[in-house]
């Protein structure tokens, strides 16, 4: 059989593992973190949750998104995003995109939502943008997050010099760039070698991709 390529994981972590993988890639979560999760499953799998109702989760991602934008993979997270049909998610990947206009690698994020203006919270928001203001960071954009609603604490992310020492996927983005070449590497130098197809099946890439980044690895291990 051939190999076919998957964007979307069989299942996004929820509940406990939802919990584990945020503080995995870095967030202040009081519970055992992860042993390096795929960074782009936890971002969306959190946008939904945070979406929807948990706004603790939100604000850690936005926090987050903020800190450490420059190391997603944008294409599979685009292509995610994508596949999802969830109007709220959508809006709030478009936000993210208007807010972090300057990251040229989002701008397709904004073909995904073509609604009007949605509200973060389900009622109040008129009296509380009146009261507060909007938040600075959505401000515009096609989301209205009244002021204060998402806590802003950068301290309960871990800087990107912290998160390269207990994340090796992030530390080889920091080393490669933000690419599935650079999660086959972490795969590759924590599991020892492995299939093309089974490695590009772990880091949701390409078999050809897969197969350069196993010889290019290959030839690096033949000469210690």
């Amino acid at each position: 059989m051939g190999f076919k390529r998957t964007i979307l994981p069989e299942e996004l972590p929820r509940g406990e593992q939802l919990s584990g993988d945020l503080a995995g890639i870095g967030m202040l979560v009081a519970t055992t973190p992860s042993k390096s999760p795929n960074i782009e499953n936890t971002v969306f799998a959190a946008s939904i949750e945070g979406i929807n109702s948990d706004l603790r989760t939100l604000s850690l991602l936005v926090d987050w998104i903020d800190l450490h934008s420059d190391r997603l993979n944008a294409d599979r997270l685009i292509k995610m995003i994508k596949e999802n049909s969830n109007e709220r998610v959508r809006c709030f990947w478009k936000a993210i995109a208007q807010w972090k206009k300057k990251d040229m690698r989002l701008k397709r994020l904004v073909r995904f939502y073509r609604g009007q203006r949605l509200d973060l919270l389900e009622s109040g928001t008129e009296f509380l943008i009146k009261r507060k203001g909007e938040d600075d960071r959505f401000e515009g954009t096609c989301l209205r997050v009244p002021n204060e609603t998402l806590r802003h604490r950068p301290t309960d992310i871990l800087a990107p010099e912290e998160l390269a020492k207990v994340h090796d996927a992030y530390r080889q983005r920091i080393m490669i760039g933000p690419s599935y070449r650079a999660d086959m590497w972490a795969h590759l130098e924590r599991t020892g070698a492995i299939s093309a197809s089974e490695l590009a099946r772990k880091a949701f890439g390409s078999f050809a991709t897969a197969w350069q980044v196993l010889r290019d690895w290959s030839i690096l291990r033949s000469t210690k």
